[in-house]
């Protein structure tokens, strides 16, 4: 729970039609066959700056912010490629190496840090594994063991042209998208 004045935001890459759609059907498929909705609690997305706390008195501050980040950055392909985990409870569709997306992203916590105070202190030892959660945090391990099982070899591919971030914000139930920066 944020405390009070409060609100979680996070920043993220979410992909267009039909990428979005194909993502959102596999979620629902995790619910209906494993019992797993909780990713069903943001769209589809792949995180760059993971959930932090921000005064929601100061939003316009935040979002001005990465209005100037984002300004002038250069588009570039973001491609998936098939299924992966983190086992025991973690199923997602993998993104390909990008040296584009990890400078994204590297660029993205220096510019948090500096110009936000933002340190995701929680985070700071974990390294970057960019993907798309389909199943996690309750998807019980005998249903996972399960899930892996079919997903261990099924075969998915898109890519998607990166041409902007999207800052989410926390409804109290939900991630929703609340503002997008084009590059």
């Amino acid at each position: 729970m944020p405390a009070p004045g409060t609100q979680r935001y996070l920043v993220a890459l979410i992909p267009p039609s039909p990428i979005l759609e194909e993502a959102q059907v596999l979620k629902e498929y995790f619910r209906d066959h494993y019992h797993s909705k909780a990713s069903l609690n943001s769209p589809p997305h792949v995180t760059l700056h993971m959930p932090f706390e921000w005064k929601e008195a100061k939003e316009e501050k935040l979002t001005n912010a990465l209005r100037e980040f984002s300004t002038g950055k250069k588009p570039f392909t973001l491609s998936f490629n098939n299924f992966s985990c983190f086992a025991p409870r973690v199923i997602y569709i993998d993104v390909s190496p990008s040296d584009s997306l990890t400078a994204l992203h590297r660029e993205l916590r220096q510019f948090c840090k500096i110009k936000l105070n933002l340190f995701n202190a929680l985070y700071r030892d974990l390294p970057f594994h960019p993907h798309l959660t389909l199943a996690f945090r309750d998807l019980k391990k005998n249903q996972f063991t399960l899930a892996w099982q079919e997903f261990e070899h099924k075969k998915y591919s898109g890519a998607f042209l990166i041409h902007k971030i999207t800052l989410l914000k926390h409804d109290g139930n939900h991630w929703e998208p609340f503002h997008e920066f084009d590059f």
